[in-house]
C-alpha cells in the first residue's frame, strides 16, 4: 500500500510544471488531491479536484484551505509549491520596490498564511506532512534575483519553524530545492536572460544543462518523486531537512 493512500493532499501551484506533476503523482498513488492555482483552464486539465485562488492574499489562502476541508476533509499532506520567479527582477540597486513586495507576498507570505491554517489541523489530528518547494537559489543566489533569492531562503526558515513547532505531534516538515527544471516559469527567465545577453533561449538552456554532470536539467517528475516521498508515511524519520534535486550540481 502506498504511503499516501487515502490521505488528503493540498498542492499549490498545481496548474503546471512541478506542482501539476506532483498532484498527478500523488493522485496515482491513492491520495485525495486538491489542486490550487490561479488559472481555471490549467487546473481543469489536472484531472483532480481543484480550487481557483490567489495565494498572494490571505483571503485566497483561507479559501484554498476551507474548500479542501469542505470537499475532501482534514488536510494531511501540504505541498507548498506555488511561487513566482525572478524574470522580472533587476540588480539590487535598480530593483523596484513593488516587485520586491509582490514576490514576498506570493513566495513567503502565502506559505505562512497556508501553514498557519493547515498545521493547526495537523497538530489536532496528530499527523501531517508539509513539503515546501524552495530552490537551489535559497543556497546559492541567482544574479539579479534579490527578491526571489530572499523569499526562497525565507521559505526554508518557515519550513524549519514548522518542523520545530509541530514535530511533537507526528508532523514532519521538509523542503525540496530543485535546480534548473524545464518549466514555464524557468523558461520565462531563460528568455529574459537571452534577451539581455543577446543570445537565444536555447543557448541559455544549454548553459544551464552544462552545470550538471549528466548534461541535462532535472525533470518535473524527478522533483515530484522526492516531494511524494516527503509526503508519505515512510518519511516519518525525516524532518527539518532541505534536499536538492539538482543532478549532483550546486545550483
Amino acid at each position: 500500500m502506498s504511503g499516501v493512500q487515502g490521505r488528503v493532499a493540498l498542492v499549490t501551484g498545481a496548474g503546471r510544471g512541478i506542482g501539476r506533476e506532483t498532484a498527478g503523482l500523488l493522485a496515482s498513488r491513492g491520495a485525495r488531491v486538491m489542486a490550487v492555482a490561479r488559472s481555471k483552464n490549467e487546473l481543469e486539465e489536472t484531472g483532480v479536484e481543484y480550487t481557483v485562488a490567489d495565494l498572494g492574499t490571505a483571503e485566497g489562502c483561507a479559501l484554498a484551505v476551507s474548500e479542501t476541508q469542505k470537499r475532501l476533509g482534514p488536510i494531511e499532506i501540504f505541498v507548498c509549491n506555488h511561487g513566482i520567479g525572478s524574470a522580472h527582477e533587476k540588480v539590487i540597486w535598480e530593483q523596484d520596490v513593488p516587485a520586491w513586495d509582490y514576490t514576498m507576498r506570493v513566495n513567503l507570505d502565502g506559505p505562512f498564511h497556508l501553514s498557519r491554517l493547515i498545521v493547526k489541523g495537523m497538530v489536532e489530528q496528530r499527523y501531517g506532512r508539509c513539503v515546501y518547494i524552495a530552490s537551489t537559489a535559497a543556497d546559492i543566489a541567482e544574479y539579479a534575483g534579490a527578491a526571489y533569492n530572499s523569499s526562497k531562503r525565507g521559505l526554508l526558515g518557515l519550513m524549519h519553524s514548522v518542523s520545530q513547532d509541530a514535530g511533537a505531534f507526528n508532523v514532519t516538515s521538509n523542503a525540496v530545492l530543485p535546480g534548473w527544471v524545464k518549466t514555464a516559469m524557468a523558461d520565462r527567465s531563460a528568455r529574459a536572460e537571452a534577451e539581455e545577453r543577446g543570445i537565444s533561449a536555447e543557448e541559455v538552456w544549454a548553459e544551464r544543462a552544462s552545470l550538471y554532470a549528466p548534461g541535462r536539467v532535472a525533470t518535473p517528475r524527478e522533483v515530484a518523486e522526492m516531494i511524494t516521498f516527503f509526503a508519505s508515511e515512510e518519511s516519518s524519520g525525516v524532518s527539518g531537512q532541505a534536499v536538492k534535486v539538482a543532478l549532483g550540481g550546486s545550483s
